[in-house]
């Protein structure tokens, strides 16, 4: 593996972890820790969605029979950017909507 890929992967994960449990840490008022939930709720909806999505497209390749279809589903490193960049806009605007 490239040692770019590998950088990359560690430095997008210890971002995540931190974007993650860095609010639990904190102390603080309830109005934050609303925000923050709100936010985390909105990312893990759209992890949701788009696991649902990559598994009914699956169900529908394997019913169709196409034999190009190898199942490779979705990048790992591309679903950590885009989830950790959804939680950050989604924070961001209930950021901007609650007036933290």
């Amino acid at each position: 593996m490239d040692v770019v890929k590998i950088g990359y992967s560690v430095i997008l994960l210890l971002i995540g972890l931190f974007i993650f449990i860095a609010p639990m840490i904190q102390k603080g008022d309830e109005r934050k820790k609303f925000i923050y939930s709100k936010a985390q709720s909105y990312a893990f909806m759209v992890v949701i969605g788009i696991l649902v999505l990559e598994v009914a497209q699956a169900i529908f390749y394997m019913i169709q029979e196409k034999n190009s279809y190898k199942g490779f589903g979705v990048s790992p490193i591309m679903f950590l950017t885009l989830i950790s960049i959804i939680y950050l806009f989604s924070l961001i605007i209930y950021r901007k909507k609650y007036g933290d």
